[in-house]
């Protein structure tokens, strides 16, 4: 199986990484910034739009709302920004939200913010890559009616690229990051200027009218409205939290360059949320949350055949012209980095999963790195999950954005709570008043940003409960309940094998050894056994073979004698043709004789060159150790015998392993490069 893993392996992902180069894949702010931000930057794609399907709810006239709802966002993103400023400081680990709530809050509250987490993560993945795809497919039929499997694709093109590692995949997705802020940035700024020097700009959408569901909403039904479409656009800011996450990913000084990077993460995201919402009013553009239906050309319905173009590419045709050259990569970079997105989930869930595994919450494979240095099965467990959901779902992102940022601002909620206790528990016994008065002013921030994250949770939860969210919470409760029954296996485990201070029977010697050999022909590999059973001196020796056939047993004896093997060969009858079942009713029934005696079982087997061969040998011996082994007071010890066919194996190993897979040599063959110096050189930074 390793020559057919190995060589794909290594051209797929690249050649395995030692441990001491983990610091050189650690990210500096530019390249940390698409890398652990491209969600939030790229929410504002159809961040935006969401806002404005909610109000058409109840008509065109509510759109004058959305300047507002922009603000009420703007104003929850600072907030969110400065309070993880503190966080990313005081907590650098890499634990963010999980460990802030788990050291002050206590293990519960610990465990909600990371089930949270854990099906936010898996949800970012799922909804940025659908929508890329809904926006890709509006310039690729081909792409809309094959949606679903090319969601699926696009998942395992990133999954192989992060599982390159994270610096390599952070450098291939910092450039269409780039690309798109910029490119928003200068759709903002021309936009802007045409419109403050008189031109018109005018939408796709400029001329057609909006047929209200719910007309004259006033009072509480108006007030319901612009709450729901608050929560649609607080869609803004998930992933924030990714970098409280991702601060060991970071070049040092880890928390000056995380909270430099989560300034600009949210002056960026602000400015072109804003700017999108301003475009889109001035533009006169019209969304409907069902077109079909409620967008009217001339008074006549649109129909099922209209395709509801995103609020960034409507302001783009408005601003740039439609198809000119800017729209066309400004259109490109959009669908692209909605795709790049899902990379905030897949740098911060394997590191989440990693912690988590530590505090023995998660199997404890997700916790070790992979060939590149990356958590390669926290990599992949976050894709089987994302595709699943995807699956399920028809890569539909209307219905999955409905489950979105429940558990984001579960964990944003829990976490400032966590920052207050924090401060309060640090305030108790510092006794510089500078020091004091730093301390205070971060303890109100994160006071304020507990309360207004709380306000908004409640409002999220409110409002789109019955639209799909109670299917996050049921995620989040599945995983609060698996990690809490996993850290109950590994306790009790722990428990169980805890070395006693005082001598007990597991300590106590044996009062004798009982070895059997199993046999079932006289051949090299039972030979061998029988000697190496020998040289262990048991105080009871014997071979042991299952008559199944009275021909071939009768057959086995005389060559026993022939040979005139000095151990007793013992026969066990077997009328139903059972191997297994004989062998463990003769085990135990010698226990049952002498319980403080040990049974050593010595199987011989087989070892074979190709993975097919391992489907024709040694399936006996494998069902008979799996029983053995659940057999108190029995030792198993399996005697390979390698056949011709395994040299050969060792042969080709040994030939791969001095081949060089592409990309692998620079300069010259590994094994023979100068050692680098322990020095740093002048090109280090």
């Amino acid at each position: 199986m390793s020559k057919l893993t190995d060589v794909p392996k290594r051209i797929l992902i690249g050649r395995a990484l030692r441990s001491d180069r983990l610091g050189e894949t650690l990210l500096p702010k530019r390249v940390a910034l698409p890398v652990f931000a491209s969600d939030p930057l790229s929410s504002v794609a159809y961040a935006p739009g969401e806002v404005l399907l909610v109000l058409s709810i109840a008509g065109l006239s509510a759109y004058h709302f959305s300047p507002w709802i922009a603000l009420a966002v703007v104003v929850l993103m600072f907030t969110v920004v400065a309070s993880y400023r503190q966080n990313v400081r005081a907590y650098p680990s890499g634990g963010g939200d999980y460990e802030v709530a788990n050291v002050n809050l206590g293990p519960r509250a610990g465990l909600t913010v990371a089930s949270a987490l854990l099906v936010d993560y898996v949800l970012t993945v799922a909804v940025s890559i659908s929508a890329g795809i809904e926006n890709l497919g509006s310039a690729v039929p081909f792409v809309v009616e094959h949606k679903v499997a090319c969601a699926v694709a696009v998942i395992v093109l990133l999954t192989m690229m992060n599982l390159r590692g994270v610096k390599e995949s952070g450098t291939l997705f910092a450039i269409p990051t780039y690309v798109f802020v910029v490119g928003v940035f200068l759709m903002i700024a021309w936009g802007g200027f045409r419109y403050l020097t008189g031109d018109t700009l005018t939408a796709p959408t400029a001329d057609f009218e909006i047929k209200p569901e719910h007309q004259g909403l006033a009072g509480f039904a108006l007030v319901f409205l612009l709450l729901r479409a608050f929560s649609s656009g607080c869609a803004a800011l998930t992933g924030v939290e990714a970098i409280s996450n991702g601060v060991p990913a970071f070049r040092k000084p880890k928390s000056k360059n995380a909270a430099t990077t989560l300034a600009l993460m949210g002056g960026l995201a602000v400015t072109m949320f804003c700017g999108i919402i301003l475009l889109a009013l001035a533009s006169d553009v019209r969304m409907a949350e069902f077109p079909a239906k409620d967008l009217l050309r001339d008074g006549v319905p649109v129909g099922s055949g209209y395709v509801q173009d995103p609020v960034i590419s409507q302001v783009a045709a408005a601003v740039f012209g439609d198809g000119t050259f800017l729209f066309v990569v400004l259109a490109a970079a959009t669908a692209l980095v909605l795709f790049l997105a899902a990379n905030t989930a897949y740098n911060g869930f394997p590191l989440l999963g990693s912690i988590l595994a530590q505090d023995r919450y998660l199997p404890r494979q997700l916790h070790t790195r992979g060939d590149r240095l990356a958590f390669s099965n926290g990599i992949v467990l976050l894709a089987g999950a994302a595709a699943l959901l995807v699956v399920v779902y028809a890569a539909d992102s209307t219905r999955l954005i409905q489950l979105y940022i429940v558990g984001v601002f579960v964990s944003f909620t829990l976490s400032q709570t966590g920052m207050v206790r924090h401060w309060n528990r640090l305030l108790r016994t510092e006794k510089s008043a500078a020091v004091r008065g730093r301390m205070k002013r971060s303890r109100a921030i994160n006071t304020f940003g507990a309360f207004l994250t709380g306000s908004v949770l409640v409002i999220v939860l409110a409002t789109k409960f019955t639209h799909g969210a109670w299917v996050a919470l049921l995620g989040m409760v599945i995983f609060y309940v698996t990690m809490s029954a996993i850290r109950r296996h590994y306790d009790k485990v722990a428990e169980e094998i805890q070395a006693p201070d005082a001598p007990d029977a597991d300590m106590v010697r044996p009062s004798r050894v009982h070895s059997i050999v199993l046999v079932s022909k006289v051949h090299r590999p039972t030979l061998r056994a029988l000697e190496y059973a020998k040289l262990m001196r048991s105080d009871t020796l014997e071979a042991l073979t299952i008559g199944v056939d009275p021909a071939e047993t009768k057959a086995l004896r005389a060559e026993w004698d022939r040979r005139r093997i000095s151990v007793p060969l013992k026969t066990l009858d077997s009328p139903y043709r059972e191997i297994t079942r004989p062998v463990i009713e003769y085990v135990k029934s010698l226990r049952r004789e002498s319980p403080r005696d040990v049974v050593s079982v010595y199987i011989p087997e087989y070892v074979v060159g190709h993975w097919y061969e391992h489907l024709l040998h040694n399936q006996s011996a494998l069902r008979l150790k799996g029983r053995l082994l659940f057999t108190p007071g029995v030792m198993v010890t399996s005697v390979p015998y390698q056949l011709v066919s395994s040299e050969a194996a060792k042969k080709r190993a040994k030939r791969r392993a001095n081949w060089s897979a592409p990309g692998s040599v620079r300069r010259g063959p590994v094994d023979t490069r100068p050692q680098r110096s322990k020095e740093p050189s002048s090109r280090e930074g």
